[in-house]
């Protein structure tokens, strides 16, 4: 390798280390809840576009689908279908709950292809949040006309949420 070739290689390198620590230092200046505040966004834009392409009217499993692509393509690490235990008198109980998505290990999303959201859904995700110790999650409906009118966030000890700011009893 002649020397021209190895000190482009080397500034190539430099400037990769550069951007990855930049990178990193700006995650690590976010709160918790900037954080968790940016994915939900990142999540909430992805589902539109899914909306937008698709429609309402598919199956649940259509847009989990399509939704999983599309965060993945957006950068976002996501685990589909992850089983979710049952914690009884120090016993771990496998109980059949699966989050369709978690999006990094943070962010849950229940995904719905209903006519109307009903309050057994939102209790659903909460009892996730509180199972997974998530603090954020989102429902989407993805058979609303309108999305935005199909999303609903639903939070457990979020960071600036009055419960979390309570002083333990």
């Amino acid at each position: 390798m002649n020397a021209r070739v190895e000190v482009e290689i080397a500034s190539l390198v430099e400037a990769i280390f550069l951007l990855f620590t930049a990178e990193h230092a700006e995650a690590a200046e976010m709160t918790e809840e900037e954080r968790l505040n940016k994915i939900t966004e990142g999540v909430i834009g992805a589902a539109i576009e899914v909306h937008c392409a698709l429609g309402p009217g598919l199956l649940e499993s259509a847009y989990e689908a399509c939704l999983s692509f599309e965060l993945v393509e957006r950068g976002f690490k996501i685990e589909l279908q992850k089983p979710l235990s049952v914690i009884y008198k120090s016993v771990k109980l496998d109980c059949a709950y699966r989050i369709d998505i978690l999006v990094d290990k943070c962010v849950i999303i229940e995904i719905k292809a209903v006519d109307v959201l009903v309050p057994i859904h939102k209790a659903q995700l909460l009892s996730y949040l509180k199972l997974s110790g998530c603090k954020v999650g989102l429902l989407i409906n993805f058979n609303a006309k309108i999305l935005s009118d199909g999303i609903v966030r639903v939070v457990n000890n979020f960071p600036d949420s009055p419960r979390a700011l309570r002083a333990p009893r």
